[in-house]
């Protein structure tokens, strides 16, 4: 299983992705942090995104997604960090870290931790 930071999907949905992404996305289930729904939301809302949460077809993709909840585990592991970003990314990586699954993402804050593993 892998976990996708929200502007991989995002990237995902729009068609977007890189062919290394493609082919790393296609290697195995993908699941998301709770907090990456949140995160499309507000983009959304503000208008720096033009996916339409309503939309059936986006509604269908997403629902077969894993989404790993904001638990207490989550939050623990926040402090285990080794890099600092926006909470948004703090959390999606500590998802990833507490459930031991690779994170696909290009932002480069959260590509400096020697803790996260990467896909």
């Amino acid at each position: 299983m892998l976990n996708i930071d929200t502007h991989i999907l995002i990237y995902a949905l729009t068609g977007e992705l890189t062919a290394t992404e493609k082919k790393t996305l296609s290697s195995a289930p993908w699941s998301i942090s709770a907090i990456v729904l949140w995160e499309m939301a507000k983009l959304s809302q503000l208008k720096r995104i033009e996916i339409d949460l309503e939309d059936a077809e986006v509604c269908r993709t997403l629902s077969k997604i894993h989404t790993w909840p904001i638990d207490l585990a989550v939050c623990r592991a926040l402090k285990k960090l080794d890099f600092k970003s926006d909470p948004a990314d703090e959390l999606i990586a500590a998802t990833s870290l507490v459930h031991h699954i690779p994170l696909v993402t290009r932002d480069h804050k959260i590509k400096t931790s020697k803790l996260i593993g990467f896909a």
